[in-house]
């Protein structure tokens, strides 16, 4: 594994200790991307170098971070530490990553990433992986997140995992798969009677005098790094290749985030030819909260609060993610676009993927189909945005076991209908 040699700012570039726990820059409060000197490990770590290796995401270990325990001999301590001996530690692992690229049986040119069998049932396991091995070489004892559904269900196992005290702040209306599961792994579960922007304000009003660290979505560097490990492993199962477009269902953007980070790697690293184009990122959302959408039909860099959210498709109720100025610039950067779906054909689209490919995507994942359909028809007279030709990755983000109270289609309660922010509080 690579030490990071430094933490960047994504705005204004600063850089900031690595060997001390950190959130966001303390400068403008930007997101934090861990840096590692890649011309070192030029030479040894290639494509050719991934053979036999462990079938999970730790088999990138060069460019993810270091888990030697480090003394803190500079800036403020780590929370709720104790005297660590220098001595190797093991990534918190539950078996992450390389889940299965599945060659479409419908549609030519197209696979589908299946990220629902990833631990606790979804690619947020990818993150928290790579988050709690850090905050465990680092010597936090508390961690504490605000959430809706997988990523707590994420943190609290793998927290379990590192006997790490975990402290989730879930709505009490949360679905109730992913309270059970929280509750199971032994976090300490508080039930708000408000949103997840509630949930997310008693964490930071109370982290500073509790001894907790946030681990809210890009409000830590690492979460990122374990997820740009997605884009690691399309190349790998494509033979070396990249696809000529990605669609990947977002509420704050982080896979888009990542997998972009990646591709930036893979190039400085070489991996990539200079013929080779990077895939076209496209960003599905829910008609009910499109906020992403709507600023890059309206060609701005950042986006406004979406008001009065609503979909069936939880990880899709963001109305104002904090990773907005990163994905809308990908975006342009890429040739992608940004595409809203409807929850009826989001429902529809879950109902065809687990008929024609037996793959029982969560509603998130099944908004990819749907905006696959609709970037492959013709509309107003102009031509599909995707072409029969085009070599697409569709990306289901969990499973769909996790949803079987909303896919069964009773009416929703009314506090439902409000998404939260993932955002500074």
């Amino acid at each position: 594994m690579s030490r990071v040699t430094y933490l960047e700012c994504t705005k204004c570039g600063a850089h900031l200790a690595a060997d001390i726990p950190q959130n966001v820059c303390t400068k403008d409060g930007g997101i934090l991307f861990a840096r590692y000197d890649l011309n070192s490990i030029k030479t040894t770590f290639t494509p050719d170098a991934l053979a036999g290796r462990e079938a999970n995401l730790w088999r990138y270990r060069e460019v993810l971070p270091e888990l030697e325990p480090i003394t803190h001999g500079r800036g403020r301590p780590p929370l709720q530490t104790e005297t660590l001996e220098r001595r190797a530690s093991s990534p918190v692992t539950l078996g992450e990553g390389f889940t299965p690229l599945i060659p479409s049986r419908e549609f030519p040119h197209v696979w589908i990433k299946d990220e629902g069998l990833n631990p606790t049932g979804s690619f947020k396991a990818r993150g928290i992986s790579v988050a709690v091995s850090v905050a465990e070489a680092l010597g936090i004892k508390k961690v504490a997140m605000p959430s809706a559904g997988n990523a707590g269900s994420a943190l609290a196992a793998y927290a379990a995992a590192a006997k790490i005290e975990a402290h989730i702040f879930m709505p009490r209306d949360v679905p109730l798969a992913n309270r059970i599961e929280c509750e199971m792994y032994g976090a300490h579960v508080t039930l708000v009677n408000g949103l997840i922007s509630d949930c997310a304000r008693m964490v930071s009003d109370r982290k500073d005098k509790e001894g907790w660290f946030d681990l809210s979505t890009l409000k830590e560097p690492y979460r990122v790094e374990g997820k740009k490990t997605m884009a690691y492993e399309l190349f790998e199962q494509l033979g070396g290749n990249l696809p000529d477009a990605v669609i990947f269902p977002s509420g704050g953007g982080v896979g888009v985030i990542a997998m972009w980070k990646a591709f930036d790697e893979m190039e400085e690293l070489g991996w990539l030819g200079k013929k080779r184009k990077r895939p076209r990122m496209i960003v599905v959302q829910a008609a009910g909260c499109a906020p992403i959408v709507k600023a890059w039909n309206e060609g701005k860099t950042t986006v406004e609060m979406w008001n009065q959210s609503s979909t069936i498709a939880a990880g899709l109720r963001v109305p104002k993610p904090y990773g907005d100025y990163l994905v809308l610039d990908i975006l342009k950067r890429s040739g992608g676009t940004a595409i809203a779906v409807s929850d009826d054909e989001i429902r529809d689209s879950v109902r065809h993927w687990a008929r024609h490919e037996g793959v029982f995507a969560a509603p998130e994942g099944a908004a990819s189909l749907a905006a696959f359909r609709k970037l492959r028809s013709e509309s107003a007279g102009n031509p599909p945005f995707l072409s029969e030709k085009d070599r697409v990755v569709l990306f289901n983000t969990g499973t769909g076991l996790k949803y079987l109270d909303v896919l069964q289609e009773r009416k929703l309660p009314p506090s439902w209908q409000i998404g939260g922010i993932i955002g500074p509080y």
